[in-house]
């Protein structure tokens, strides 16, 4: 095993900020950056990225130290964890792996929707909802479904860009997977807090391919919701269809919603 005795350091961005502290996918993003340029990977694409939410991440420095139990010629694993104040706020794993020619199948084809320049704006949520973290980001929903609209099905499906500009590179993509609402606001009308307490992102090949013009396909959707948790699984596309990463997340539904939440299945 590979350890590192020393640590590297970031801070979430402020402007990242959900309910309690910085956004889930905000900090996956962080994590994996972390990892890959200080732990694992070297030349070889990210694979998957699980991360575990133990606490909300607060705006001060996140020390993220890290292990690789495991590494090849092809492949290298990484374990790491993430403190602030000496305490333990997020815990996970990342493995990298190069490619090579071999069978191909795609099972999750984008939706056909109307292009982003053909979808209306979605105006940033109040600051009730919780949602600081939206006005970094140009959400135009490609679906009848709007949170909390008090829909049918609990699933949203938008083109969203950041606003600076940046590029769709692995970071970016783990943060779109979990930029839209937890899918089950699709079929609330009052916002409650809904927080990951596991992300993981399983990403894809055409991901060093993808687009310039910054826009990407997300559609999450719950696939169950009972005894106050939440499955939620999203996809990323590309604007030509390429599937760029899919991710599944556990989420705790809190206190606060009068109505029912019940349970769902898509």
């Amino acid at each position: 095993m590979t350890s590192l005795t020393d640590e590297t350091e970031t801070r979430p961005d402020p402007r990242w900020r959900s309910w309690d502290g910085a956004h889930g996918g905000h900090v996956a993003a962080l994590a994996l950056t972390a990892v890959r340029d200080r732990f694992a990977g070297g030349d070889r694409a990210v694979r998957t990225l699980t991360i575990h939410f133990l606490a909300p991440v607060a705006a001060g420095p996140l020390r993220f130290s890290g292990a690789t139990p495991a590494a090849g010629r092809r492949s290298a694993a990484c374990l790491f964890t993430g403190h602030q104040d000496g305490t333990p706020v997020v815990f996970g794993t990342a493995l990298f792996g190069s490619g090579r020619p071999g069978p191909s199948y795609e099972g999750h084809p984008a939706p056909r929707v109307p292009g982003p320049g053909d979808c209306p704006v979605l105006e940033p949520p109040g600051p009730g909802a919780g949602a600081g973290f939206a006005g970094q980001l140009e959400i135009r929903p490609a679906t009848a479904d709007r949170p909390l609209a008090g829909g049918e099905r609990a699933e949203l499906t938008a083109w969203v860009r950041f606003t600076d500009g940046r590029t769709l590179d692995a970071a970016a993509v783990t943060t779109l997977t979990d930029v839209l609402p937890p899918a089950l606001y699709a079929r609330w009308r009052t916002p409650r807090p809904v927080p990951t307490a596991e992300l993981s992102v399983h990403f894809t090949d055409t991901l060093t391919a993808a687009d310039d013009d910054g826009w990407a396909l997300v559609r999450i959707r719950t696939q169950r919701a009972d005894d106050a948790w939440a499955v939620d699984d999203s996809a990323v596309w590309a604007t030509d269809g390429r599937l760029l990463a899919l991710g599944r997340q556990a989420r705790v539904v809190r206190a606060g919603q009068t109505a029912a939440a019940g349970t769902v299945n898509s």
